[in-house]
């Protein structure tokens, strides 16, 4: 039974890059050349879709699950924002065909101007249950809170599955703060504080992987290379995580 878990988390601006061009081919580009590690099980991008509805998709779907051999878990127009989206409030999950899908929810969160959203999904693989959370909250500390605490309630306290929380978290004080903490989530979450952005010269742990136990973050790598630093403002994260014991 695999107890790994390689996954890929970046924030791809959707598709404008550092010099201000929207470009999705791209950023389709950097994926294949420097983001992408062969091994990986599970890629989340978030800003994947346009901000203003009907939130149409920036990448090309099959695309990505050619270079990745991944599988878009949102081909159900339920589990996008609608028809013309990729995810759900540019949120975008996919998973190794290993990974058999039990059910994908959409959390609206509060917000005041930018929508925003998280992604769950619950999963299994060779009998081992698991379930991912992939986000992208707010620049106020306050809606973060809020934010996290609607993800907690949805988390529930009587799944004991390893659960796998990521995406652009907008935490940028490496201990997470209140936003982050057991009290607003319901339980604890752990993982190395790495900073993303700004591109060029990253000092901000914008990006986060996190697990809850008894799972852990084994190896975290901040993403680099010259199409990287052009593609978006926020570099990637490969992450290996320990699902048990």
């Amino acid at each position: 039974m695999p107890d790994t878990l390689a996954c890929i988390s970046w924030n791809i601006h959707r598709g404008r890059g550092n010099d201000g061009r929207v470009d999705p081919d791209r950023t389709l580009d950097v994926l294949r050349n420097e983001v992408w590690h062969p091994g990986t099980d599970a890629l989340f991008l978030q800003e994947a879709d346009e901000e203003a509805p009907p939130h149409h998709g920036v990448l090309n779907t099959s695309e990505i699950e050619a270079i990745t051999g991944l599988r878009h878990v949102q081909d159900d127009p339920a589990s996008r924002s609608g028809p013309d989206s990729h995810g759900f409030l540019g949120v975008v999950v996919y998973l190794h065909p290993d990974i058999l899908v039990e059910s994908v929810r959409l959390i609206d969160l509060p917000r005041l101007v930018c929508p925003r959203g998280a992604v769950m999904v619950d999963a299994a693989r060779d009998g081992r249950r698991l379930r991912f959370v992939v986000t992208h909250l707010s620049l106020s500390q306050m809606l973060r809170i809020v934010q996290m605490r609607r993800i907690g309630q949805h988390l529930g306290g009587d799944d004991t599955r390893p659960v796998i929380l990521c995406g652009d978290l907008n935490e940028w004080r490496p201990w997470g703060g209140f936003a982050l903490s057991k009290p607003i989530l319901g339980q604890a979450f752990h993982g190395p504080a790495r900073a993303t952005f700004p591109i060029r010269r990253p000092w901000l742990p914008l990006d986060r992987v996190l697990t809850n136990r008894p799972g852990r973050v084994e190896d975290l790598r901040v993403l680099d290379g010259p199409g990287i630093r052009m593609a978006s403002d926020h570099r990637p994260l490969w992450v290996r995580v320990r699902l048990g014991p």
